[in-house]
Formats: structure tokens, sequence, C-alpha cells
């Protein structure tokens, strides 16, 4: 039998309540109590739907050695401040290493890493990852001067042109585009890092590489900007993001991940952390657009 505290302590039978008001108006009262109470555990699971990612596990994220996103030898970039940031708003452990591209992306679709950052999609990454849009960029073609490069055409015709790439880069269509038609032609030099790409270029053993914003300091260094040129692909900034496993995490907490992504763009949170590295208008340039689901 259903009981109900009394005021003083005792325990009044529910089905005299029942007898008292009559049974209709407490069949009357206990279905809307029902009603009432079901609406308000929808309410409460749609709020914890909505609510942060799941904490209950310690999360892996992987960084990659790229610029002004993360330099190991100072242990600063975009993307450590972004991932310090994503562990403050989540309240989640998030275990951070450092990886190779290549190597992110493999784990990425084993199911062997959470997350990393930074990450462009195309049609056989969206098999295996979901990603969470934060900035967006366009890309370049730093070319040696003394190669008479100055458009694009020219480094498809000329046999002794050869590019370097860092190993699993993708790029924007165009940049892509001759990418692929140069490694068709055996033309292509791909590397772990920029380090190598840099020396490469100097030595004249590339004669182009492509880059992009998070470059300029190095490339603004004397020696490697008195030899160089950059050319730019005509084509629309990519946009850029977490990389969120989906072997690993179930869609409902990648949703998660991806609203609190969000509303880190939409308070200026990734802003301000992109004018740590970038001159306002640049930076704004750069996170202030339209994120496609």
């Amino acid at each position: 039998m259903l009981h109900r505290v009394g005021h003083e302590g005792g325990r009044i039978p529910v089905i005299s309540i029942a007898s008292r008001i009559g049974r209709g108006r407490f069949s009357r009262m206990l279905r809307n109590f029902c009603m009432a109470s079901a609406g308000c555990l929808v309410l409460g699971m749609s709020a914890a739907q909505t609510t942060g990612p799941n904490c209950s596990r310690t999360y892996s994220l992987a960084l990659h050695d790229h610029g002004l996103l993360y330099s190991s030898s100072t242990d600063t970039g975009i993307d450590k401040d972004f991932s310090e940031e994503l562990m403050r708003r989540s309240g989640c452990k998030i275990a951070v290493s450092l990886m190779s591209r290549a190597r992110i992306w493999q784990l990425i679709q084993s199911g062997g890493l959470d997350f990393s950052l930074s990450g462009i999609a195309n049609r056989e990454r969206l098999h295996f990852a979901s990603f969470a849009w934060y900035f967006s960029n366009k890309y370049y073609l730093l070319v040696r001067k003394d190669a008479g490069m100055r458009q694009l055409a020219d480094f498809e015709s000329d046999n002794g042109f050869h590019v370097g790439v860092i190993r699993s880069f993708r790029y924007s269509r165009s940049a892509n585009h001759l990418i692929d038609k140069l490694t068709a032609d055996n033309r292509v030099i791909q590397a772990g890092g920029l380090d190598p790409l840099y020396q490469a270029l100097l030595s004249n053993r590339i004669q182009g590489m492509i880059m992009e914003p998070f470059d300029y300091p190095v490339v603004e260094e004397k020696q490697i900007r008195d030899v160089t040129r950059i050319i730019e692909f005509n084509d629309p900034s990519v946009p850029h993001g977490l990389i969120m496993s989906n072997k690993s995490l179930p869609a409902e907490e990648r949703e998660k991940w991806r609203v609190l992504v969000e509303t880190m763009r939409a308070d200026g949170t990734v802003r301000h952390i992109f004018e740590k590295y970038f001159p306002p208008s640049l930076a704004a340039s750069m996170v202030e657009f339209r994120a496609e689901p």
C-alpha cells in the first residue's frame, strides 16, 4: 500500500485520501500528476542530453607539430590553447599527446584515438570521422623565385618542378588537383612535418610547397623570404575542425562535443585564441564563417 508522510511524521494511507476527496476526483488528480511528472521527466531527459559530454572516462587527443597550430619546441599554439579550453568547458579529462598527421588519421579510423584538431574533411574521412568546425583558411603555394613559375599551369607542365607535402595532408580543391597530378608524375616529395620541407626548399630539392597562414612566421624569416614568392590558389577557404572518431564516440556524444565547439565560437572564445597569434583582422577572417553541419 502507498503511504504519504504526515505532518507529525506518521504515514497516512493513500487509499484514505481517495475516500475523503472522492475516487473519481482522486483518479483525475492522479492522472494529471502522472502526466505532469512524465512531462518533467521528458524535460529532464532533454536537459541531460544537451548538457556536457559524458566524462566517465579519460579521452585521448593528439596534436601535430605545425607552425602556429602547435610547436613542440615551445609547447605553444592555437590547438594547444583550444584543447585546454575543451577540457575546461567539458570538465572531462583528456590525455593530450603529439603524433604525426598520418598516424593521427590511422588511429581516428581504428578508434584508437578519440580526437584531434584542425582537421579537414573529404569523402573518405567522412566514413570514419565527424567534425566540429572552428576556423577556415585558404592555401597558398610557396615557390622558389628562381623556378620561374608564376601561375598554376606552369607547375604542371614543367617536369623539373617538384613539390613537397606533409604525409596524409589534403588541401583545397585546386591544391589537391595539383598535388594529385604531380604525384602521378612522381614529382611529389613527402615529409612528416614542415621543417624537412623548408630545408628541401632552401636546398632546391623541391621547388615549391603548400602553405597556410600558420606557416607565416617561419616564411617571414629572411632566409626563406628572400628566395621564395607566394602564389594563391583561387579556392574558397576550407573549414577546419575538431576531429572525432566515429568508432570510439557514439553519435550522441559527438553531437555534444560539436555543440560545445559551437558555443566557443559563438561567445568569442575561438576568436580570442586566434588573436593571440594573428592580427585581429586576419583572426576574424579565419573564425567568422558559416559552419555547415
